[in-house]
Order: C-alpha cells, then structure tokens, then sequence
C-alpha cells in the first residue's frame, strides 16, 4: 500500500461528466464485446513458448523479472497487444477464453501465464511477503484468523487492487457461488456527478485506510487517500470500503463524518445495481483482464467441495502496465515487502 497520498480539494466547481468506451453500463454491451476465445494455433503458441522457457531452464521466479522476449508468442503478440490497447482505452475489460491449461501441468501453467502477463505488464508485490502469483482460494483458516478475504469464500464487495492490471486465470470453478463482477468507475463518476454533487466531492477528499497488518516497520498502521483522484483529466477511481471503515479502530485516525458514509453508501449501492454492473462465472481455463484503475470488481461469496483438489482456484497476478498507467506511482506498484 502506498505512503499519504494527499490531492488537493479546492477549484472543483464545474466538474464535467466522463464520457467514452469506458463508461459503459451492461446494456450496452453484449458478451461478444468482451469476450475473446483463444484458437487452437494461438493456444499452440502459448504451449511452445512455455516448452522453450523449460527448455532455457527458467523458474517462475526468473521469467517473473525478464523481459516479455523471454517469453516469445510470435503470432499473438499483435492480438495481446490490442488486448492492451482495450484495458488502456476501450471498454478497460475482457474475458479470454480457453487458455490452454488443459495441455499444461501445474508448473507449466504458472510459467504460461506469467509469460503471458509480461506482455501486458510488469508483475508486481501482491502481499507483504512479495508475491508475485498468487493462489486465490479458501483456505479453511481457523475461525478467528484475520486474513485478506480473497484467502477465504466470503463475499468481497466492490474494490480495486494495487496494479494498473488486475488477472484472473480460473483453474477451478467453485460448487456454487463465486461469480465475479465488475462495474465502471466513470459510470459511478458520472452518475454521482449527476444524482449528489456534494457527494461526489467527498470522494475526492483525502481519507483514512487501514494498512491490514502489512505495514512496514515504523511505518503507521493506516495512510491517506483520496478514493478519487484526476488522472490526467481522467477520473481514478481507487476503493476498498472495508479498508476505510476498518481504520477506524485507530484511536488517532479521525471518525468518518456522516457526509463521508453517506458519499460510500451511495457509491457502494451503485455498485451492487444491476443497472450497472456486469456479472460473469468463470470456466476453467478464463483469464479475466480490467484495468484497475477504470473497473472496480467484486466477488460473490461461494460453497466448495471438501476435496481441496475440487475446490474454486484462481490464480491472480497483478501488472505495472507497459503501454498505461491508470493508477499514481504510489498505487500501481503493489504492496511494498519489508526491507
């Protein structure tokens, strides 16, 4: 998470609705629009190239930190390249179908997707302990235990993450439940602009958030920011409701004012509006891309089977993105390991 933030909150009359591809509501998009189904000649690529990185002898951790050349695709680069120019200035979403986990093992997926990630980006810390692939799933903790609620199958409302790029890759779909959604932030923009101004300028004031036990040493166990900020003359929409409602068990942090609940309140219950988001379940091999900085997701909650082998597996990278930067360099990098 990133140092104190500040934005400044005056000269803000006259703000102005965002328009564009990005500020899209479900009616307007069919799943054609955001769905792209992996061929088997690009699924091909995606195998050939892993086989010439074990062929190289190159571990996870070494493709993580090369350059996409080491991870040639040949014919899909220009397809992952449009891919990208989607998350920066399109829709900021897609949904790639059949990647080829079905032709791979455990450790060749991993490799895959990594290598696939470094044409996108670069990967970055997605914990305290420097993660940079990370298993999304239950893991039966202990009652008591406080965790990060992707390590468990409880509903996650809508947020963002630390990246400009946030991936998906399901391995294994939950027995129920567990669909994913997504929602525009310059939808939300928009339409708080529209229905409560005053609110919309809560936003885009400073507040508290709770740093989750992944704080530095020295380090304050909460920080300041902004949940909106201009980008560029682009609104940045950076949220965890929980994170800011939890910081509030510091005794030096300021309360929330009742115009700061309600701003969260309504942004939350816009959210969570069919109206406005878009739903979607993974298959086994999906590989669900937004830019964070433009899409805020949310994960319902779910119920799996008590084999570990049948239970919901996603695994998760997020991306410092080559070709944009939707996010401050505070925000895009992910979270800083201990030195």
């Amino acid at each position: 998470m990133p140092d104190d933030i500040d934005v400044a909150t005056s000269g803000r009359t006259g703000r102005s609705a965002q328009g564009g591809p990005a500020a899209w509501r479900p009616a307007d998009l069919t799943a054609d629009d955001w769905t792209v189904a992996l061929d088997d000649v690009q699924r091909a690529a995606i195998v050939a190239a892993v086989e010439q990185a074990q062929r190289n002898g190159m571990t996870l951790d070494e493709l993580a930190t090369a350059p996409c050349s080491a991870f040639a695709l040949g014919d899909l680069e220009p397809h992952v390249a449009a891919w990208s120019d989607v998350l920066a200035s399109g829709r900021g979403f897609l949904l790639l179908r059949r990647f080829p986990i079905d032709l791979l093992d455990e450790q060749q997926v991993e490799l895959a997707y990594m290598g696939l990630g470094l044409h996108l980006g670069r990967p970055v810390s997605q914990n305290a302990n420097g993660d940079l692939l990370t298993h999304v799933r239950d893991e039966r903790l202990p009652t008591g235990v406080k965790a990060r609620l992707y390590r468990t199958r409880e509903r996650q409302d809508f947020h963002t993450d630390g990246a400009d790029i946030i991936g998906l890759l399901c391995l294994h779909r939950a027995r129920s439940g567990g669909e994913s959604r997504i929602v525009s932030s310059l939808t939300l923009h928009v339409e708080i602009l529209r229905r409560r101004p005053d609110l919309l300028e809560e936003l885009y004031a400073p507040m508290y958030w709770d740093r989750q036990g992944e704080e530095a040493p020295g380090e304050q166990p909460w920080f300041r920011l902004a949940p909106l900020h201009d980008i560029d003359g682009v609104p940045r929409l950076f949220y965890l409701g929980w994170y800011i409602r939890e910081a509030q068990r510091h005794a030096d942090v300021p309360r929330l004012t009742s115009a700061q609940l309600e701003a969260m309140a309504l942004l939350e219950s816009l959210a969570n509006d069919p109206a406005f988001h878009l739903e979607m379940a993974f298959e086994p091999g999906d590989v669900q891309l937004i830019n964070n900085g433009r899409i805020l997701h949310a994960r319902e909650a779910y119920e799996d089977d008590d084999d570990p082998a049948e239970r919901r597996h996603l695994l998760r990278l997020w991306l410092a993105a080559h070709r944009f930067a939707s996010l401050e360099n505070g925000l895009r990098g992910g979270i800083a390991t201990p030195a």
